[in-house]
C-alpha cells in the first residue's frame, strides 16, 4: 500500500493578519466558524446596497432585537475556503475604530462555512441614495459638516497606513444622527515604505485619480484625497462632478476641468504608461471658478488643493481639514443638527425573511 493513501485531507486554515502589529496567524476554518454566530440569529428585512465584494442586507438580531447591517461575502468562485477579499476587509475592521468609521460588531457565518456575513452597525441612509431623492439639496454649511466628517475618517485610516481605494457616495453612510461613516473596505490595502505596486483598476471612474487613469506604478493615500474632492464637488453641484463614459473621457473632463497637465506640474507625468498610447489633448486653463462661480475663494483653494495633478504635492486628509474654508462662513453645522430623510433605500426594497434562506439561493445544490 502506498504510504499516505489513507491519510486524511489537510485541514483547511484561515490566515488572520494584525493591521496593528503586522503579524499573521492561522485558524482552522471550523475553529474560525466556532469563534462566530450563525447567520439564523439574524433575519434579513431588506437588501439595501451592493458592495464592491458583496451584497449589503438590512436585518434584525433576534436575540438583541437590533437593528443591523450584514454584508454577504461571495463566494461564487472560491473554491479553498473564504476569499482573500473577504479576510482582508474582515482585518481591516476589526482593526480599525473611528467615530466616521463603520463598526464591524462581528461575523456570522451558516453551519459549514459556505456563507459569511460581516455584522456591521447600521446607518439609516448612503450619500448616493439621498443625493438621489432628497427634494432640496444639502446646504452648503451641511456639505462643510459631511467633509470635515469624512476627512476627520480619513485622517484616520491614512495614518494608520490604510488607504481605501473605492471612496464615493454610496459607499458614504450617514446615521440619523448626523455621523457620516466611510463604509465598503473590499478594495482597502495596508501599505508602506517602500510603496508596493497595486492593481491599478480600483475606485469607480467618476472618482479616479489621474495617477490611476494613466496607470501609474504606485498608489498613495492621494487616491483617497481626489475621491474626496469628488465627493465635495458632488455635493456642491448636487450632481457628478466629472461622470466619464469610459477611461478616455474621464481623462477629457479632468482636463476640462484643470487644464492639461505637464512634467513642470507634476514631474514623471510625460513617462506614465498610458501616455504611450494615446495624448492628451491641450486645454491651457483650470476653470475651477466656472464650474463652482458662487464658491468662495477659499473653497476654490482647497478644491484646487484636492486636485493637484501631483499625487505628492495634493492635500493630506490633515492640511484639507485646516482649510479656512471649513472656518469661514457659513460654518459647518452640527452633526446633530444634520436634517433626518425618509430611508428610501428600505422602501425600495421590502423583502423579509430568514438569512438562511439567502444561504440556500447562493449555494451550490447538494449531491
Amino acid at each position: 500500500m502506498e504510504a499516505g493513501l489513507n491519510q486524511p485531507a489537510p485541514e483547511k486554515r484561515v490566515v488572520l493578519a494584525s493591521l496593528l502589529t503586522g503579524k499573521f496567524f492561522e485558524l482552522p476554518e471550523k475553529d474560525f466558524a466556532g469563534r462566530c454566530r450563525l447567520v439564523t440569529d439574524f433575519e434579513k428585512l431588506n437588501r439595501i446596497g451592493e458592495g464592491t465584494y458583496g451584497i449589503v442586507y438590512r436585518a434584525q438580531d433576534l436575540k438583541t432585537r437590533e437593528i443591523v447591517a450584514m454584508k454577504k461575502v461571495r463566494m461564487e468562485q472560491e473554491k479553498d475556503g473564504i476569499p482573500v477579499s473577504g479576510l482582508r476587509e474582515i482585518n481591516l475592521l476589526l482593526n480599525i475604530q473611528h467615530q466616521n468609521i463603520v463598526n464591524l460588531k462581528e461575523v456570522a457565518v451558516g453551519k459549514s462555512l459556505e456563507s459569511i456575513f460581516l455584522v456591521m452597525e447600521y446607518c439609516e441612509q448612503d450619500l448616493a441614495s439621498l443625493l438621489d431623492n432628497m427634494q432640496s439639496p444639502f446646504s452648503e454649511s451641511q456639505v462643510k459638516c459631511i467633509m470635515m466628517q469624512l476627512f476627520k475618517g480619513l485622517q484616520y485610516l491614512h495614518k494608520n497606513f490604510i488607504v481605501h481605494r473605492d471612496l464615493k457616495v454610496s459607499n458614504l453612510l450617514l446615521t440619523d444622527k448626523g455621523c457620516l461613516k466611510i463604509a465598503d473596505f473590499g478594495l482597502a490595502r495596508k501599505y508602506g515604505l517602500p510603496v508596493k505596486p497595486m492593481t491599478p483598476r480600483v475606485v469607480t471612474l467618476w472618482y479616479r485619480a489621474p495617477e490611476l487613469l494613466l496607470q501609474a506604478k504606485t498608489q498613495t493615500t492621494a487616491i483617497d484625497i481626489w475621491a474626496a474632492g469628488c465627493v465635495l464637488g458632488e455635493l456642491l453641484l448636487h450632481k457628478p462632478l466629472l461622470p466619464g463614459r469610459s477611461e478616455i473621457h474621464q481623462l477629457e473632463l479632468i482636463i476640462d476641468l484643470l487644464g492639461t497637465p505637464n512634467d513642470m506640474i507634476w514631474p514623471g507625468y510625460s513617462k506614465l504608461p498610458a501616455l504611450e498610447n494615446f495624448t492628451l489633448k491641450q486645454q491651457p486653463y483650470n476653470n475651477l471658478k466656472h464650474f463652482f462661480p458662487w464658491l468662495s475663494p477659499a473653497g476654490i483653494r482647497l478644491l484646487n488643493f484636492l486636485f493637484m495633478y501631483d499625487p505628492k504635492k495634493r492635500a493630506t486628509a490633515e492640511e484639507s481639514l485646516q482649510s479656512s474654508y471649513f472656518s469661514e462662513p457659513p460654518l459647518p453645522c452640527e452633526a446633530e443638527l444634520m436634517p433626518s430623510f425618509p430611508q428610501h433605500r428600505n422602501l425600495k426594497r421590502s423583502s423579509v425573511g430568514s438569512l438562511s434562506e439567502e444561504i440556500l439561493l447562493h449555494s451550490p445544490a447538494g449531491p
